[in-house]
Formats: structure tokens, sequence, C-alpha cells
């Protein structure tokens, strides 16, 4: 039986982490939830991850279509959430119902777009004609050059409101679930205790409803300096499935993420 949106809330109010991690192709999705990864992101981190682009912002829709097409061929159980690539949400709510539509169709049971207060009204939209969603704040990748980089959000009391303001107001219209990124961990950990949604931190401590990781980053694949939020679960365990399940249990015990990997 599939994972849906329903036992994902369950485990929240039950205070059971939740384990998701970015996944893209067939073989990958029956590796993850064959070692108990309850959601898998097909994420625009293919973009450079798997494409070699030094941003997420090149990934086409079509590109997500074909990549949650192949995680849905081999996934039996696991919940399949695909991100909307750079230019399809940053639409009309109409055009943006379209675009996640088609990623439904190829096999997603939940959209992830980018945004506060500007997607509130989008993803009331989405979520009263079927479409689950799940919200992204803080460090929203899609906005980099806008941001000016990668750098830890919420920081100051005014950002730091405006984050707590902006997790409301997406709860409040409909999305599912949210994604906290580049928090610190007192703030992602008072949003998610105030939200009655389950949270999903990556680069934001502890205190949420569960943790997402780029798969080749937790693996050690992707070149380059790793952030300081990444760990490498392929030094101690020598084999791939035995680094996922050892993340598994590390975010399941609450000891990943570790006071090393929070801001």
């Amino acid at each position: 039986m599939r994972t849906t949106l329903t036992h994902l809330h369950a485990l929240r109010q039950r205070g059971e982490k939740i384990a998701m991690l970015t996944c893209y192709d067939a073989s990958f999705a029956a590796l993850l939830e064959g070692q108990g990864v309850e959601v898998l992101l097909v994420g625009d981190s293919l973009g450079m991850v798997l494409q070699g682009h030094e941003t997420t912002l090149p990934v086409t829709l079509q590109e997500m279509m074909y990549h949650t097409a192949c995680v849905a061929r081999g996934s039996k159980k696991s919940f399949i959430v695909s991100d909307m690539p750079f230019g399809t949400s940053q639409v009309s709510p109409q055009q943006t119902f379209a675009h996640a539509a088609q990623l439904m169709a190829a096999g997603a049971q939940m959209v992830k777009l980018e945004g506060g207060l500007e997607m509130v009204e989008t993803v009331r939209f989405l979520t009263a004609r079927g479409i689950p969603v799940c919200g992204h704040i803080g460090l929203t990748p899609q906005s980099v050059h806008q941001l000016g980089g990668y750098r830890v959000q919420g920081r100051e009391a005014a950002a730091a409101q405006r984050l707590m303001d902006e997790a409301f107001a997406l709860a409040e219209a409909g999305a599912g679930m949210l994604v906290l990124e580049l928090v610190p961990a007192a703030l992602a950990e008072d949003i998610s205790a105030q939200l009655s949604i389950p949270t999903i931190g990556i680069g934001a401590g502890p205190g949420c409803s569960g943790q997402v990781l780029v798969l080749h980053d937790m693996l050690d694949l992707f070149p380059g300096k790793k952030a300081r939020f990444v760990k490498n679960f392929l030094a101690d365990t020598g084999s791939v499935a035995g680094a996922v399940s050892r993340y598994v249990q590390e975010v399941k015990a609450g000891t990943f993420p570790a006071e090393v990997h929070c801001f």
C-alpha cells in the first residue's frame, strides 16, 4: 500500500520523524523505499547533480515529468513529491494548475513549489482543485540570484517573523507539507511546533517533522564543497543501501541533523 499524505500527517501527530530523500530514477526509487524512505522527492536539484548545471533554473517541466514517471515506475510504497521547475509556478494560478496537473499525471502525489506570501493564492487555487501542495520557504534555490547566493534565511527578527507569517499563510491556504531550507534551528523548531502540518527540514535543525537531503550529497557523489548540513552516510556503511538505511535510522532517532549540521 502506498504511503499517503494522511499517513504522513499521522506520523507527525505521533511525533515520529519523516524520512525524505531526492530520487530521480526507478532503480533508486526501489532501493530507497526498500530501506524505509517514506517520501521520494523528484527534485529540480537534478539540474545540478544529473545535468551539471550551476543552478536548478534550467530544468524544464518536460524533464521533471520524465523523471517523475521514472520514479513512479520504480516505486510501490513511497509518497512521491515532484518539484515544479522555475517558471512553471511563477505564473497565474490557472497556468500553474495546468503545469501541476502534468506532474500529477506523470505519477506525483504532490507538487512542491517555492515561495512565501506571493504563492498563497496559487496554493489555495491548486488545493481547492485536488492538487496537494508542499510549500518551500527559507532558502529557495530558484530565487538564488535574487537572494544573493545560498545563505541562511531568517536570522534577523523581522526576517524570522516573515518566515513565520509565510508558514502560517501557506498552511492556511491548504499546503499539506512545508519544506524549511537553511533556517536557524530554533526558528524552524518554533514554526514546526505551531503548525498543524508536517515540516521537512534541510539545513533547518532537528526540530522539524522530518528531514530531506539530496541523494547525491548524502552519498558523497556530488563534487565540490559540501554544505554544512550535509552528512556523508556512505563513509561508515560501505554500501548505498546501508547508507540509506543509516540515514533513515538517524532521522527517525533524531540524531541527524546533529548540532554540527545546524545554524
